[in-house]
């Protein structure tokens, strides 16, 4: 401490005096101890060579050392020595300013909640939270007392919170007076920083007092001023603090310190300083000090009128409350268990007392909490049956949870599950006629858990349920269970709460975290398991155990019912029995109801119970659906509750009751015919016999007549009424002919009228029916009411007139047809005609006539009618009316109309008659056809076709169904001879109708006058005349003219021609004819083709009716040369190579035909020249096959590609052609374009740039030659490459592209070597130097560090395993997710990455607070369990594709703890007699027993001892008589040597004493030398009989037990994880379904393109990538430095390549600015810019970062001063630095920039430049450089202006590159939430299809089958029990025959020891 630089003020209190305290304030600025001294004894005038003592209101003597840690305003006490009594006070001031976590912190609950409750003992908790603290080491009895005094004769109102902890000093008391100050930030002078105290069973720490509010709070909750008063333990003085409302409101008035107070210094027991009269009451608290080592008293008044009333209105309220929250304090970890078995070992010393004086003559009010016995956790544990103990394990902070459940059963008929006192229940009105609720349940909506922390209640804070123990999860046969537990959480202080206390911050949700693990715990000790599996076996073994309830019997089904209300109508189980207090109700069985209104009769349709049940089950109650008996009297079915069934009542009394009721129904109904005409049963009537009138009287059992059913309790019975009913049995069914109703009369009983309505034909019944008059039922109580029936028949009356039957009412002239005629009844029946009818027909104008009357059942039939006369035709059809007469019955004549139409084909007539019929050839003829009847009538009728034929053609059908039709032919054509007529024939016939005549007519054909023949001619050529198909030869290209034609008629006369016929010539050369030369019969000029071909066919026509023509063909021939041709077959040749192929050289025509006009002497006479031509090769060559000459051997030697002109000469004839010259034979390869060299490339990373290489001749001149092959190879091979191809053929220009995807190799120099082949002949090629640097980016190895002296025990903890992530470069990678790194673990030996699939993964722990970043650790992961060698890898997923595998670590996995003694391998259980055969009696034979850890692996190899066997009863008894082993003895020793024990045999002595049928447990019990762990002995069960064959049946059903026994757990093992895999794969799909549905929505919340599909999604990411490539291709600024060290080990790059400038203006001028920095290589060390000045031999210019200071943080621009502009500053002034983005290493980057840059400034043009500099100049402040966006600079001197300050154009200086855009990084950013939602998708997937795969297995016939295997290995083991029961013979106890002295042949004895 600097002196003079602190300014301090000390009070100092001169206590020497025993009377007075003298204090001075002391200025001690800049003073040491010994100047202090000095003032001191100036000040106090003490003597030099008096004592004194200098100390603390704590006591703390002054010394030179802590003299300076004293603070300004400090108090020190001056004393003769160092214990001297304070006879007078002293006061202390200090400051208690609010601690900063009040603002951080304000947002928390500070301020208490009711929740409905009042707050007061929550408040109280507070200040018992601090006693219980300060009492935590208290060796004795701990005690806290609350004293509320509201008696006004001692004082106000007062609460005092008194407690004998260790007190607080001063220094504490300050602490205690700062608001937020918690336990975590106090240093106070007489203790240590806080320590967490040792963990403890519920967390029973009294770590309570946490936060430094509470307190506070609380005080200020209760009233409006606390005093404070402590005495700490070694302390002879009493400290007073009093903080009230009233002071500060003081202090505010007066504008003085509020946060200021007083400390008062005291003797014990000195209360003058309480003067006011309210306040005597502490006179008697403060008198209490005497004696007392350390307290603590906190004493509230001004307490709240609320808060009194509260206290004295409910004081067992709040007793009871606050017992809850300390339930656990008071009683210990256990709690107040009441029961008389119960017992506490050691009871907490807490005593907690609550005392309320009251103004007399109310007495006070003391209660000691351990007393109360209404607090919920009381009432939990009293009420409670069992408990299910566990422990949850939070793997994100390590925290630790202890858990209880408890199971509060159902008692008969009532919940034992206890109501919370406090909470007010609405009454519920009586419910007895409710038939349909269900009994509510006990915990109903609460939440199961009750929350402690750190052993006290937390009561806001409750956890309804975790999965394993949630109904939703559990058996649905427990549902009601779930609701009859209740259960209590205890946490550590890792879990956070509320300043307050009354809730938790987070502790549910981290409870119920996926990584949380639940550990069950039995007896102390975790198990570990299955925890849903133990919960709910728990669960179901308290319900089977402890609940009293109704047990459901014989399922039936699940129903819906809809008598009750909607919500409770599904599901209802039905059954048929049940059983209830050991009675059994069964379906069918006769109930009788009691305390209900009626008392009900009935018999059990079937009971319901509420909820989804299978099987038979246990329940509370449910209900019973009875049908009321009698039947008859109720027909109704009632719900009762169970608990209604009268239990009392015998079955005999109910049916008793029930039959004497049923005597009173009706019975039988009695018919009576007043009018003596009954009609019997089965009679006949005929239709209209009259029926009645009919009496009815209804009897009952008793025989009396009744008309009402008998009285149902109070009031009349309903009235019966009798309906009588006759009903028609029909074909159709039955149908109801009449039905009345007759109500009872006084004197006739039931009456019913006489009806004549029977009329029609049929059987019929009557019935009488018995009904209720309200209903109209016939059966009441499912019992019908009497009733009486009778049959009758009803048939038809004697004949009386007829009708006449279904007649066609069109009839046809000659057709026969019949007259059916039905006679009837009088109504209307069908009945027998009489004999001998002969009917008469008559028809006016028309004569009938029949064959014959046939009578047939009621049908008379006239058959073959017939009918004559003239008619119209069918299309005036006329009706007629005949008359039918049958003579003889009352109604005999009837009328029918009818149509008649002609009658059917008889003859055909044709026209014209003429014969024969003259007819020119080539004309038609037409005939008319028509059809008669054999009256003459044209008659018509469907398809009536006639053939008509005409001599020499086929015949031609015409359609007559009219009656008539026409036939024309088609026009004759026939060949006339010499011009003579010719003669033909016609034929009509009818084909279907075979009888009728055919009809001949004859035609006689005439010559006509058209044209039938042509010729052809030439008008100048006599010679020349064309006949048809003629060939003739014409030069090619020439014209055949003067043609003439003639035509000629059939008659062989000439045809003159005129313009019709003129226009019918045709010609097929030319379309363009002259009519006017056609008509003087010549012919169109016909042009010949122009090329030589084959021959062309011409033709000459005339079209009409019948044509003429003429045709022919002409071939062309040559004509004269023209010229000469040259034709190539290959126009393209390489240098100095000769032209493939030959080239031709013919003469053509001028039609370019050939001539063959050359000769063999031709070649002679030919010529060719042309540039660069090599004419000593060239040949000419005489084809004669061809005519032509071949010219060989062109070649060119030299010039450039391109083409040259070939001139060939033969004669006057000139010929020139153009022959392509390409380069020559490839000889070279140069390298086009590529990236800038030198190359300098990542490790593993690519080239951007391909590589483009041209194929080339040895002239230079590109080639094109694609037999050239271009390969690429690294040099020297270390160096490895990959790219798309690594050879490949040049293209059509000749060119090769490679692009490098990566190379990858050791650091250094490196060569790609660009070589071509052709032919496997080698063609030289270019080399590109390159430069591999390592990647600091790249992950390269996995390096891990452990203990690797650490041992590895079976089931242990693997040490702590530290990963680091090894880059190319060799440094760590920190940029890794945890999440990415993984631990495998196998038994076996080293395999091939990736590890095997039986591998054990294992995930990277949490990082912890202090953890490097750059480490993965892997903590506490669990050592495999089996003994042997292991291996350890971890690996790294990188991206999707690749992982990243670290060395294989091998470790031997050794014996843990040795805990037992165990066999190699489990013996069989023996069977054993007493036979004399020692085979029988052998129970162990080569058994070998090891020392053991808790897996099973052998271990105390070292270990020496001896083993003890013994036998003991199976049950522990010992009034079993046991069996002796051989030598009588009952116990054997057996050397341990090594940790092993070899059992050659063991057997049980001849006549052995033992039970016949026993089981013992053999015993062998390890005794090991003194200082080891006690192990656990071998017992091995055995049966002892006395006959061998027993023995031997018991034996043979022991093995196949255990073999059973052994299988079954096998397949159980099996089944078990194949369903816990299930659940794991069910999570994980969960969690991947969770994890794509969180990304959706975050793409959704981004407003992002959406996708369903993993291709979709992969589309996108291609379509964003292609918008990444496209703005990459973009140009855009860029520094053209070339970088060759950007890098290296510690190099950043040079400067230009380190920041990135936005703004065009801005990069130009600063990058001017620092133009001769821009090359700058900067270094993180020294070392490393040496190592490049070095390499470089001083060219590069460096700047080592470590060798460069600039001060921390960003000074102010200079117009800035404390925060405020000192002007308004012009030109948006900026430092220049702040426009750079760096792309990487931002804390290097800066420092390095702020050293080259400074504090420069950017500023918009010149002008605003220098005003700014101007400013601030005039503010006296320096100015740095400035510059301008124009390009100026005005240095920090002042200098602007000329070329030096003035920046070129940005073309011609290297600048700062441009950052990409900002769409980039959202592109990128998109893709990223992409890629993770593909790969989400892709989980998804691949989980689903995991689960469903291993559902199928699960559900596959393999599994199917070993289910059945089991189910009947289960039967077989239940079988053999069963044999083993049955097969064991009664007990018989047999003693020891000739028992004696144990014989001295047994080598040893195990020692008797005493018990």
């Amino acid at each position: 401490m600097a002196e003079g630089n602190v300014f301090r003020r000390i009070h100092v209190y001169d206590c020497r005096s025993q009377k007075t305290n003298k204090d001075k304030l002391l200025e001690t600025s800049g003073l040491d101890y010994n100047g202090f001294l000095r003032l001191l004894r100036k000040t106090f005038a003490i003597k030099s060579h008096e004592t004194f003592v200098l100390a603390t209101t704590d006591r703390t003597v002054l010394k030179f050392d802590n003299f300076e840690e004293l603070q300004d305003d400090s108090t020190i006490h001056l004393l003769q020595h160092e214990d001297q009594p304070l006879v007078v006070a002293t006061e202390e001031r200090f400051k208690f300013l609010p601690h900063y976590d009040t603002l951080i912190r304000s947002g928390m609950n500070e301020y208490y909640a009711s929740e409905g409750q009042n707050s007061l003992p929550f408040a109280l908790a507070e200040l018992i939270d601090n006693s219980l603290s300060a009492t935590a080491k208290n060796t004795g009895v701990r005690t806290i007392e609350i004293r509320m005094i509201f008696d006004e004769s001692l004082g106000k109102p007062a609460l005092i919170v008194l407690d004998n902890g260790h007190g607080m000093t001063s220094q504490m008391l300050q602490n205690w007076a700062v608001y937020r100050l918690s336990k975590f930030m106090r240093k106070d002078s007489d203790q240590e920083r806080y320590v967490r105290p040792d963990p403890v069973p519920r967390s029973l720490n009294s770590d309570i007092s946490f936060f430094g509010v509470g307190g506070k709070q609380a005080v200020f909750y209760i009233g409006d001023s606390t005093r404070m008063i402590s005495k700490a333990a070694g302390c002879p003085d009493v400290h007073e603090l009093i903080l009230s409302k009233e002071d500060f409101e003081r202090k505010t008035d007066n504008k003085e310190d509020i946060y200021t107070g007083v400390i008062k210094n005291r003797m014990p027991c000195d209360y003058s300083h309480v003067k006011k009269n309210d306040e005597r009451f502490l006179h008697r608290l403060i008198e209490e000090e005497s004696g007392k080592e350390s307290f603590t008293a906190v004493v509230i008044t001004g307490i709240f009128p609320k808060h009194i009333a509260f206290i004295k209105e409910d004081f067992n309220v709040l007793t009871r409350r606050l017992t809850h929250i300390y339930h656990y304090y008071i009683h210990g970890v256990n709690g107040k268990d009441m029961s008389s078995s119960s017992t506490i070992s050691d009871p907490p010393e807490i005593e907690i007392l609550i005392n309320l004086a009251e103004k007399p003559p109310r007495c006070p009010r003391y209660v000691n909490l351990r007393e109360v016995e209404t607090d919920m956790q009381t009432l939990y544990i009293n009420s409670a049956v069992d408990t299910f103990e566990f422990k949850a394990s939070i793997a994100q902070d390590g925290g630790a949870v202890e858990g209880a459940i408890r199971y509060h059963p159902f008692l008969y008929d009532k919940e034992t599950y206890p109501e919370d006192p406090d909470v007010v229940h609405a009454v519920d009105e009586d419910d007895d006629d409710n038939e349909s609720r269900v009994l509510h349940q006990a915990r109903g909506n609460r939440p199961i858990f009750d929350c402690f922390w750190n052993g006290r209640l937390i009561p806001y804070t409750t956890v309804s349920e975790f999965d394993w123990c949630a109904p939703s999860k559990g058996a649905k046969e427990l549902a009601e269970c779930y609701n009859r537990i209740s259960g209590v959480l205890f946490t550590d202080d890792k879990f956070p709460v509320s300043t307050n206390k009354l809730t938790f911050m987070e502790l549910e949700m981290k409870l119920k975290h996926k990584d949380t693990f639940f550990t069950r715990v039995v007896n102390g000790q975790k198990q570990r398991g299955n925890m849903q599996k133990e919960f709910t076996q728990w669960l179901k073994n308290c319900h089977e155990k402890w609940d009293k309830q109704v047990q459901f019997l014989n399922y039936k089904e699940i129903i819906t019912r809809t008598d009750v209300p909607k919500k409770m109508q599904y599901p209802w189980t039905t059954f048929t029995s049940i059983e209830w207090d050991g009675k059994i109700y069964k379906e069918g069985q006769l109930v009788k109801s009691h305390k209900t209104q009626p008392i009900l009769y009935g018999r059990v349709i079937r009971f319901l119970l509420y909820g989804k049940h299978d099987g038979n089950i246990f329940a509370e109650e449910g209900q019973v659906e009875m049908a009321l008996e009698p039947k008859a009297f109720h027909d109704k079915i009632r719900t009762i509750p169970i608990s209604k069934i009268d239990k009392t009542a015998t079955c005999e009394a109910i049916k008793k009751y029930i039959d004497n009721d049923a005597e009173r129904l009706p019975d039988i109904l009695q018919v009576n015919w007043p009018e003596g005409n009954p009609w019997p049963h089965n009679a006949v009537r005929p239709a209209g016999t009259p029926l009645g009138p009919i009496k009815v009287e209804i009897l009952n059992k008793k025989k009396e007549c009744i008309s009402k059913m008998p009285a149902v309790g109070q009031g009349a019975g309903n009235k019966l009424i009798v309906e009588l009913k006759i009903i028609q049995h029909g074909p159709k069914g039955d149908q109801e002919v009449i039905s009345c109703v007759a109500k009872h009369l006084t004197k006739n009983g039931f009456w019913f009228k006489r009806t004549d309505k029977l009329t029609c034909l049929g059987k019929y019944s009557l019935f009488l029916n018995t009904m209720i008059s309200d209903s109209n039922a016939t059966v009441f109580g499912g019992r019908e009411l009497p009733s009486y029936k009778f049959k009758f028949t009803i048939q038809e009356g004697s004949a009386e007139s007829f009708v006449i039957g279904t007649v066609s009412t069109s009839l046809r002239v000659g057709v026969p047809f019949d007259i059916p005629l039905l006679i009837k009844d009088g109504y209307g029946h069908s009945t027998t005609p009489p004999p001998d009818l002969k009917p008469v027909l008559k028809c006016s104008g028309l004569a009938f006539s029949y064959e014959s009357v046939d009578n047939r059942g009621s049908t008379v039939t006239i058959r073959s009618v017939k009918t004559r006369g003239k008619v119209q035709n069918y299309q005036q059809s006329k009706t007629y009316d005949l008359q039918v007469t049958l003579p003889g019955l009352k109604k005999h004549t009837e009328t029918i109309k009818i149509s008649l139409l002609p009658g059917n084909p008889h003859s055909l007539h044709v026209t014209p008659e003429d014969d024969p019929i003259a007819v020119q050839n080539g004309n038609p003829v037409k005939f008319n056809i028509e059809i008669h009847d054999e009256a003459g009538n044209l008659t018509a009728h469907n398809k009536q076709i006639v053939l008509c034929q005409v001599q020499g053609c086929p015949k031609v059908a015409t359609d007559c169904s009219t009656g008539a039709g026409q036939f024309v032919t088609k026009p004759i054509e026939l060949k006339i001879i010499e011009g003579q007529p010719q003669t033909l024939t016609v034929q009509f016939e009818m084909p279907s109708q075979k009888k009728m005549a055919s009809v001949v007519r004859e035609l006689k054909v005439l010559p006509s006058s058209r044209v039938s023949r042509m010729e052809l001619f030439s008008e100048v050529d006599e010679n020349l005349v064309l006949r048809n198909d003629d060939k003739i030869e014409w030069p090619a290209g020439g014209v055949l003219e003067n043609l003439m034609y003639k035509l000629y008629d059939e008659a062989g006369r000439e045809v003159p021609p005129t313009a019709e016929i003129a226009s019918r010539i045709k010609v097929n050369w030319t379309g363009n004819v002259n009519l006017e030369d056609l008509i003087e019969g010549k012919l169109p000029d016909l042009q010949v083709p122009s090329q030589v071909q084959e021959a062309r066919f011409y033709q000459v026509s005339y079209q009409d009716h019948q044509s003429a023509s003429v045709s022919f063909n002409i071939k062309p021939r040559p004509d004269e040369p023209a010229r000469l041709k040259a034709t190539l077959l290959q126009n393209t040749v390489k240098l100095r190579e000769i032209l493939p192929g030959n080239i031709s050289l013919e003469l053509l025509d001028q039609y370019d035909n050939v001539t063959k006009a050359l000769t063999s002497t031709s070649q002679n006479h030919m010529t060719v020249e042309a540039d660069g031509l090599d004419k000593s090769a060239i040949t000419f060559t005489w084809q004669e096959s061809s005519g032509s000459v071949l010219v060989t051997g062109v070649q060119f030697q030299s010039g450039t590609p391109g083409p040259r002109e070939l001139c060939f000469t033969y004669r006057s004839f000139v010929e020139s052609v153009i022959v392509k010259v390409t380069a020559g034979v490839p000889a070279q390869l140069k390298l086009v374009s590529g990236p800038v060299q030198p190359l300098r490339v990542f490790n593993d990373e690519g080239i951007a740039t391909p590589f483009l290489v041209q194929l080339c001749d040895e002239w230079g001149n590109p080639s094109t030659d694609q037999r050239v092959v271009v390969e690429l190879k690294p040099s020297p091979q270390t160096l490895k490459v990959k790219t798309p191809v690594t050879s490949q053929p040049v293209n059509a220009e000749g060119k090769a592209s490679f692009t490098v995807n990566s190379v990858s190799g050791p650091k250094g120099y490196y060569q790609l070597v660009f070589k071509g082949y052709l032919n496997l002949k080698p063609i030289p090629g270019p080399s590109v130097n390159l430069t591999v640097i390592p990647d600091p980016n790249k992950p390269a190895s996995l390096s891990v560090a452990y203990n690797t002296k650490a041992r590895f025990p079976a089931g242990g903890v693997f040490p702590v395993f530290s990963v680091t992530v090894v880059s190319d470069e060799g440094g760590p990678i920190t940029t890794f997710n945890p999440a990415a790194a993984s631990m495998f673990v196998w038994k076996g030996v080293p395999s091939e990455n990736p590890p095997p699939q039986t591998a054990t993964e294992l995930k990277c722990s949490k990082p912890m607070e202090n953890d490097n970043n750059d480490l993965f650790h892997f903590r506490d992961k669990e050592i495999p369990a089996q003994v042997g060698k292991h291996i350890i890898q971890f690996s790294l997923r990188i991206d999707k594709m690749n992982v990243l595998f670290s060395k294989q670590i091998t470790i031997n996995v050794v014996t843990n703890q040795p805990v037992k003694l165990g066999p190699d391998a489990q013996p069989l259980t023996p069977v054993v007699s007493y036979s004399e055969d020692i085979a029988n009696r052998t129970l162990v034979e080569n058994m070998t027993l090891r020392i053991m850890d808790s897996f099973g692996n052998p271990g105390g190899e070292d270990v020496d001892g001896k083993v003890v066997v013994s036998i003991k009863n199976i049950s522990g008894g010992g009034n079993k008589s046991l069996p002796l082993f051989e030598g009588k003895s009952n116990s054997l020793e057996m050397s341990l040597v090594d940790g092993k024990a070899h059992i050659t045999r063991l057997a049980i002595m001849k006549n052995s004493p033992g039970e016949n049928g026993s089981a013992y447990i053999l015993l062998f019990t390890p005794e090991v030398s003194t200082g080891a762990a006690p192990l656990d002995p071998f017992e091995l069960p055995f049966h002892f009989y006395n006959d061998s064959e027993n023995q031997r049946k018991m034996s043979e059903l022991s093995r196949k037990k255990d073999e059973l026994t052994i299988a079954i757990d096998k397949y159980k093992e099996n089944f078990t994880t194949y369903r816990e895999l299930l659940g794991l794969l069910t999570s994980h799909h969960l969690d991947a379904s969770n994890k794509e549905a969180e990304l959706r929505n975050e793409l959704l919340r981004r407003k992002m393109e959406m996708a369903q599909t993993i291709l979709d999604v992969e589309s996108l990411i291609k379509k964003k990538n292609a918008e990444i490539d496209h703005m990459m291709k973009t140009p855009r600024r860029h520094c053209t430095i070339p970088d060759h060290f950007r890098g290296k080990q510690d190099v950043l790059g040079m400067v230009g390549h380190l920041a990135l400038v936005q703004d065009d203006d801005a990069a130009r001028v600063i990058s001017w600015h620092i133009q001769g920095d821009m090359d700058c290589v900067i270094t993180k060390t020294t070392a490393a810019a040496r190592q490049i000045y070095a390499d470089t031999q001083g060219r590069q210019q460096v700047m080592a970062l470590d060798s460069v200071y600039v001060q921390a943080g960003n000074r102010p621009m200079p117009h800035m001063r404390n925060g405020m502009p000192l002007f308004d500053p012009p030109g948006n002034p900026v430092l220049a630095r702040e426009l750079l983005r760096y792309c990487n290493d931002q804390e290097n980057c800066t420092i390095a920039f702020k050293n080259i840059l400074g504090d420069t400034i950017l500023i918009d043009d010149l002008d605003s430049a220098n005003s700014y500099r101007k400013a601030v100049v005039q503010c006296k402040m320096p100015c740095a450089t400035i510059l301008t966006r124009q390009g100026d600079r005005i240095s920090a001197k002042g200098k602007f202006g000329g070329n030096q300050n003035k920046a070129p154009p940005i073309n011609r200086i290297k600048v700062f590159g441009v950052p990409l855009p900002q769409h980039y990084f959202i592109l990128k950013e998109h893709i990223d939430l992409l890629s993770q939602h593909r790969s989400a998708l892709e989980k998804k997937d691949q989980t689903a299809k995991e689960r469903d795969n291993h559902l199928k297995t699960m559900k596959s016939p393999e599994m199917l089958k070993k289910q059945q295997e089991m189910i009947e290995k289960k039967k077989q083991l239940e079988d053999i029990e069963r044999q083993l029961v049955s097969t064991q013979l009664r007990p018989v106890k047999r003693g020891l025959e000739n028992a004696g002295e144990p014989s001295s042949v047994i080598p040893k004895r195990a020692k008797q020891r005493s018990t």
